[in-house]
């Protein structure tokens, strides 16, 4: 989660090049220079943070094969995640060399997203959370929500990709009008927000309270962030707000991740 809000720094702070090379930060050296100046430093810093994840995931890793007899997805997971992070410094220098193409920096913003979703499906499994059994309607659902979610995520990188705050001044735009797909995302939004109140509609019959709980914290979170996205848009995308989005995002993604692991088809009666 944080790695996404030090990404969002680098953009908003047009940092995105303060580093011209991958993986060296520029043709001579490893690390930032001061020719480079706080570009430098906050990209810089941005790329250290890989090599704390990797360091968390490593632990998580050995832990849960340690572990496998009891938890033998959970190591799967850890894998998935520890190999997603290196892969993840790789796509971004990808997006070093194309000069910011707003299509491989919102692919790189995505696996992150990816990323979250397993490491709460992992937290779940780690935790030994028992996912509520659903009727297949009811679970349709919630698949339905966690899928609209990601596509209003999406659709948020988008926006991104076609707005000003490109990471570098010289960096290319998707060409897209920013009022078409701001409204386009702002639908999907909406989108979620229906699902998630369906959601604690259908969940308000269930004599267990944990898919209700995951419910009413996907609205509020979206709600939130909603208003944010709303804010951010009618004041003409202040920097500190659209940071405050990137945060939202990360809990918006937990939000949905959890309600979609917390919650299993079965017999609800059982």
């Amino acid at each position: 989660m944080g790695i996404i809000v030090t990404g969002a720094v680098v953009r908003l702070t047009a940092s995105g090049l303060g580093c011209s090379e991958w993986p060296r930060c520029t043709p001579d050296t490893w690390t930032n220079t001061p020719e480079a100046g706080i570009h430098g430093i906050i990209e810089f810093g941005n790329r250290l943070l890989t090599f704390v994840l990797a360091a968390a995931a490593l632990g998580a890793f050995i832990a849960a094969w340690r572990n496998r007899g009891r938890l033998s997805r959970l190591w799967w997971l850890t894998l998935g995640v520890g190999i997603g992070i290196p892969f993840q410094g790789v796509i971004g220098g990808f997006t070093v060399w194309s000069g910011l193409n707003p299509f491989v920096v919102a692919l790189h913003l995505l696996l992150s997203v990816l990323l979250i979703v397993l490491c709460v499906w992992a937290l779940t499994l780690g935790y030994r959370v028992h996912p509520t059994p659903l009727a297949p309607g009811a679970r349709w659902l919630v698949v339905v929500t966690f899928t609209a979610t990601m596509v209003s995520i999406w659709l948020g990188t988008v926006v991104t990709g076609s707005g000003p705050h490109a990471g570098d001044s010289t960096a290319p735009r998707t060409g897209f009008d920013l009022e078409f797909v701001s409204r386009l995302h702002a639908l999907s939004a909406w989108l979620v927000v229906s699902l998630a109140i369906v959601c604690l509609v259908v969940f308000a019959r269930s004599r267990r309270e944990q898919p209700r709980k995951a419910a009413r914290l996907l609205l509020v979170t979206v709600a939130l962030q909603g208003v944010i996205g709303y804010v951010q848009y009618f004041f003409g995308l202040p920097i500190g707000v659209v940071a405050l989005h990137m945060v939202g995002l990360t809990l918006l993604t937990v939000a949905a991740a959890w309600l979609l692991f917390s919650t299993r088809s079965g017999d609800p009666t059982a």
